[in-house]
């Protein structure tokens, strides 16, 4: 059976109202040692769930009717899409929310890279190292050094560098300094209509009420992957970092080993902590079809999480072109969809003034206070 737009993915919601259908399971694959028992996070509503197609709307499986079986994976959630014409061509529990660990570090990079000048030179500061562990991913920055923006994004991408990371949302963040950074993550995240996706660290290392999703994942990458300068920092294999007062230069080189065995790879960015498990976002492009795979909360074997990635990749790229069970929305939607309301609603000028001005002491009155917005 050809699989087509038309047709109808494995998991699909009812209207709401009606009962609905019971989940698809995902193919798993057992690892040799069960993981960790990890805390359970916050249910995500109906309505964000639906975002993209109500068949992503499940905590299992949704992949297109007729496709061929999806690999078993230990990866808790996992979504393919075609990042150049938005279709998600399958996933597992595409909107749950898991914890991202390194993979955050492309939010970061879709929030601060069209802001800071790649030519720029920054100090490190004894703020931007105090609170790393020294056995953590670092790029190998020294306090006191001064290194230009771009060579940050390189330590960033090719050695998921959690100092480099520090830096950049401090250099970023504005008055607020690195929270600053972290802000702008998040303004990013809803910019993009990631509603799963909160960062509390700039670099990914667990932080209080971190989260992001499969789905959300590939608006991210979608992001990223249509700048140019992204791609080549991800598909940079050895970059040089200038000596310092007491430290030579040295070269970095890229941990992204797929980038060498996997025909069409234009980057990819992996995770880990003992509580977000392995995580990816890959991006592979063949034959004018530019896949991103993103998982999250894998195991390192069977396959580990670049195996995983690699087979999920190879499941997408035989499907055909047209294959979908939902698309990756866009920002500009949103505001379509806001502009539209607004000319439905016929309000004139003068109508939205009073409307404004009358509403303008309820909201003084009831606002929330900092201490208690969500």
């Amino acid at each position: 059976m050809s699989v087509t737009l038309a047709m109808s993915a494995v998991a699909v919601l009812p209207p709401t109202g009606a009962a609905a259908a019971p989940d698809v399971a995902c193919p798993r694959a057992a690892p040799p040692v069960p993981p960790p028992a990890t805390p359970s996070p916050p249910p995500v509503d109906r309505a964000q769930r639906e975002v993209g197609g109500t068949a992503l709307a499940t905590s299992g499986l949704a992949i297109p009717e007729g496709a061929p079986s999806a690999p078993a994976v230990t990866a808790t959630s996992w979504l393919v899409a075609d990042l150049n014409s938005g279709e998600v061509l399958g996933g597992c529990a595409p909107h749950e929310r898991r914890t991202p660990a390194s993979v955050q570090k492309l939010l970061l990079a879709a929030a601060l890279m069209p802001r800071l000048d790649p030519k720029q030179v920054v100090e490190v500061k004894r703020e931007d190292l105090a609170d790393l562990d020294p056995a953590s991913s670092l790029m190998g920055v020294v306090e006191g050094g001064r290194y230009s923006i771009e060579n940050l994004w390189q330590g960033l991408l090719l050695r998921s560098g959690n100092d480099a990371a520090n830096v950049l949302a401090r250099a970023g963040g504005g008055e607020r300094a690195r929270q600053g950074g972290v802000d702008a993550m998040n303004d990013e995240a809803r910019r993009l209509r990631a509603n799963q996706t909160h960062a509390a660290t700039p670099s990914g290392l667990d932080g209080p009420g971190q989260y992001t999703s499969a789905y959300d994942l590939a608006l991210i990458a979608r992001a990223t992957f249509a700048r140019e300068d992204f791609r080549r920092y991800a598909a940079t294999r050895v970059a040089e970092v200038p000596a310092q007062p007491g430290k030579p230069a040295f070269q970095i080189t890229n941990d992204n080993t797929l980038l060498d065995r996997v025909p069409g790879m234009l980057g990819g960015k992996t995770g880990f902590t003992s509580l977000a498990r392995q995580t990816y976002v890959g991006v592979v492009e063949r034959d004018g079809r530019r896949l991103a795979v993103t998982l999250l909360g894998a195991e390192t074997a069977p396959l580990g999480s670049l195996g995983e990635a690699i087979a999920l990749l190879e499941w997408g790229f035989a499907l055909p072109a047209d294959a979908s069970v939902g698309r990756l929305v866009t920002p500009e939607e949103k505001k379509s969809s806001a502009l539209a309301l607004l000319t439905g609603l016929g309000l004139g000028a003068t109508a939205a003034v009073v409307v404004l001005v009358v509403a303008a002491p309820w909201r003084r009155t009831h606002a929330r206070r900092p201490g208690n917005q969500r």
